[in-house]
């Protein structure tokens, strides 16, 4: 195999804890080991085994596989034959394992688990992509990942054409309704926000009509985020934050399907957060498939 450094690409800041990740996703699937291969094919077995798509879509997650069969045993041999971000029809081969039979089939599921999730949003998100053709708005994902998975799932957004939110709690200030009910009102949630946070981080505050608006201007808001308002609404607010602030971004968000994603970038908003990219996805059906070569 390929050294490490080959596949971690945009993960390269997050090396260990990637691998911490696999070995823990592998270890809850192999227990005390893989029962089945063990006692029905013979030690030093080899194989040649393809990965290939039985659907179309958008590949994402080949770095990840390859990291996968790398920690179940180095001496794999990964070779992908397309890249990610790439447009596949069906059968097409994505990539070739080569070497051990028991380490091809002990990596197999939670390899193909992870190529076949993150493809799948990758796929999600181009399609919500393709309906902003033509426009500046730009797509974003939330916070409604699966736990554990954050990192491959906002990697597989980015790799289908969306780009990320914040990416946990600890890199924006993002005052909802219930930090505002906490708080006594959209006013003494930034003050005591803008008081604490550097001057470097941005302050968004989310709201659900004119009057909530005009308080997050009142306020020092850099980003407002307009939730489960109608596109009127939509652009009524859109234009009043304009014309009184111009520098300050719009979020449109709450029930953005592929049906209604244009109307609301038309209302000219900045950026549209859709979370079912990541929680209302369907996983790219991908298989792979063994070639015996022989026993050494």
């Amino acid at each position: 195999m390929t050294s490490n450094s080959e596949h971690y690409g945009e993960f390269s800041g997050y090396q260990e804890e990637l691998l911490a990740q696999i070995r823990n996703w592998l270890r809850e699937d192999t227990g005390s080991g893989d029962v089945t291969t063990r006692w029905t094919i013979e030690q030093g077995h080899q194989s040649k085994a393809v990965i290939h798509a039985k659907e179309p879509g958008i590949v994402a997650g080949l770095p990840v596989a390859a990291l996968v069969f790398q920690v179940v045993d180095p001496s794999l041999s990964f070779t992908p034959l397309v890249t990610d971000g790439q447009a596949i029809e069906k059968g097409s081969i994505l990539a070739e394992v080569n070497g051990s039979t028991h380490a091809i089939l002990t990596g197999e599921r939670l390899a193909l688990n992870l190529l076949q999730r993150m493809s799948g949003i990758a796929t999600r998100t181009q399609s919500f992509v393709d309906q902003l053709q033509g426009l500046s708005t730009r797509l974003v994902d939330t916070r409604k990942t699966t736990p554990g998975h954050r990192l491959l799932e906002k990697y597989a957004v980015r790799v289908g054409g969306g780009s990320n939110h914040r990416f946990g709690l600890y890199d924006a200030v993002m005052i909802k309704d219930n930090h505002i009910k906490g708080a006594g009102g959209i006013a003494q949630a930034v003050s005591r926000a803008r008081a604490h946070i550097p001057h470097t981080m941005t302050i968004e505050v989310e709201t659900e009509n004119m009057k909530q608006v005009q308080e997050a201007l009142d306020a020092g808001a850099d980003i407002i985020m307009l939730d489960n308002m109608s596109v009127q609404d939509m652009k009524e607010a859109v234009r009043f934050i304009r014309e009184r602030t111009p520098h300050v971004k719009t979020e449109a968000s709450g029930n953005v399907s592929l049906d209604t994603v244009r109307a609301m970038a038309e209302s000219g908003v900045d950026v549209i957060s859709v979370g079912r990219l990541t929680y209302s996805f369907h996983n790219l059906d991908i298989s792979l498939d063994l070639n015996a070569k022989k026993v050494r």
